[in-house]
Order: structure tokens, then C-alpha cells, then sequence
């Protein structure tokens, strides 16, 4: 699919990743749908670049992991745009869940996000892509769909169910709707990170070296337009998976 003069909804899309996926198929011509939580300053400054490019764009607060506000997102950017064409699932909340917890409630708000909300997105989009006969889903996964994390029970489970989704989602729909993944590694250090460990993980890669939004949001653009695949994970992390086998 060419994204030009098509629609993108992207959710989480006001900053970080979220914001360099926006950007990048603001770029390539799509008029963005930028969905945000609580960062309503940081979406609205995404908005204005995205202009910037020539495009038009709709930040719109919602939820994702509850069922009505996505359908009223979807139904406001509809509303606005006609359609969506392009959905991309970056929402995620990164928040250690350790194991066993009393806390059920961290659980909960992490994988409703990751599990539901890329669902319900999805389900709320879908339909007009299938009436249409073309549109595309990208998932934003990490290293966690693929291996534990002590204390992150909830995010490595809600990764590995999005790519279990991707896949499904791709047999579900096809062949008028395509569904892929992008795993990115370390591409963006969280706020606070020290610099040695910041340094550890660089040198856990191939390449020596960080990644950067920008590479994931070139991935994402490229599964928008590879017009056969379908079902895949395209995997962004500098090598890190065989890092532990450099000489």
C-alpha cells in the first residue's frame, strides 16, 4: 500500500516511537490520526509537525483498553477522514509487574493495553478495511514477545500475545487486509537509565551501537508497503538476539 493521500491511525503516536511512526507516515503522505492517553501537549505538538509535512492531522485522546472510547476514536477519525487505512498498535504501558504480586491491578493496566487494546483497535478498524479490499495492520512488539524479563511478567505476556495476534489477525483477514510486526531492540533508553547500563545494552548488540525511533518507524513503513507479506515480524535490534555469540 502507498500511504499517500491514505489515513493512519496510530495509537500511543504523541511521542517516543509512537511520535517517529507518526512522523514517518506523515511523511509519506498520510494524514495521521494521532491517538494519546495523557499526553495532550506532546500530541498536539506531534499534530503541528505532522502539518508541517503537508498533511492533516487529528489527535484524539482515548484509552485503548476500553472498548467504547476506541469506538468513539474510530468513529471521530471516520468522521473526520472518511476511512482508515493504516493502523499501527504502539500504545504500551512499561511498568514492572513482579511475580507473585498482590498487586493484580499493574497486570491489568499493562496487558489490557497490549492484549485488548490492539484488539479493539483493530476489530473497530478492520471492518471498513475489509469492505474496502485493502488495508494494513503493524504491531509494535519488543525483544519481550520472544524471551522473560524478571519482574516484567506482564509486559514480556502482552508482547507475545500481540505477536500471536499478528499472526492470527493475518489469517483472519487476508488476503485484503495484511497484519505484520515490528520488534524493535534497544532503540530509545527510558528516562532515567545510567549511562554505564545504557552502554551495556549497546555493547549487547552486533552492531555496538543504539537504534533509534527512526529505525523503527522505517520498518513500519516498509511492512505498509510490502504488498506480500503478511503474518510477519520484522525484527529492528542491531543483532541484539545473537549478541551473546560475539567473538
Amino acid at each position: 500500500m502507498d500511504p499517500n493521500g491514505k489515513t493512519a491511525l496510530v495509537t500511543g503516536g504523541a511521542h517516543r516511537v509512537g511520535k517517529a511512526i507518526t512522523l514517518a507516515l506523515a511523511g509519506a503522505g498520510a494524514n495521521v490520526v494521532i491517538n494519546y492517553y495523557a499526553s495532550a501537549d506532546a500530541a498536539g505538538r506531534t499534530a503541528a509537525e505532522a502539518r508541517d509535512l503537508g498533511v492533516q492531522a487529528l489527535p484524539v485522546q482515548a484509552d485503548v483498553s476500553d472498548h467504547e472510547q476506541v469506538e468513539s476514536m474510530v468513529a471521530e477519525a471516520v468522521d473526520r477522514f472518511g476511512s482508515i487505512d493504516i493502523l499501527v498498535n504502539s500504545a504500551s504501558r512499561f511498568e514492572k509487574t513482579p511475580f507473585p504480586t498482590q498487586d493484580v491491578a499493574a497486570w491489568q493496566r499493562v496487558t489490557r493495553i497490549l492484549i485488548d487494546g490492539s484488539f479493539y483497535c483493530a476489530n473497530a478498524t478492520a471492518p471498513m478495511m475489509l469492505r474496502r479490499g485493502e488495508g494494513t495492520i503493524v504491531n509494535i512488539l519488543d525483544s519481550a514477545a520472544y524471551q522473560p524479563w524478571p519482574g516484567w511478567a506482564a509486559h514480556c505476556v502482552g508482547k507475545a500475545s500481540l505477536a500471536a495476534l499478528t499472526r492470527q489477525l493475518a489469517l483472519e483477514l487476508a488476503p485484503g487486509v495484511r497484519v505484520n510486526a515490528v520488534a524493535p531492540g534497544p532503540v530509545l533508553p527510558p528516562s532515567g537509565l545510567r549511562e554505564a547500563r545504557a552502554n551495556q545494552f549497546a555493547g549487547g548488540t552486533l552492531l555496538n551501537r543504539w537504534g533509534t525511533p527512526e529505525d523503527v518507524a522505517g520498518a513500519v513503513l516498509y511492512l505498509v508497503g510490502a504488498d506480500y507479506v503478511t503474518g510477519e515480524v520484522l525484527v529492528v535490534d542491531g543483532g541484539e538476539r545473537f549478541g551473546h555469540r560475539k567473538p
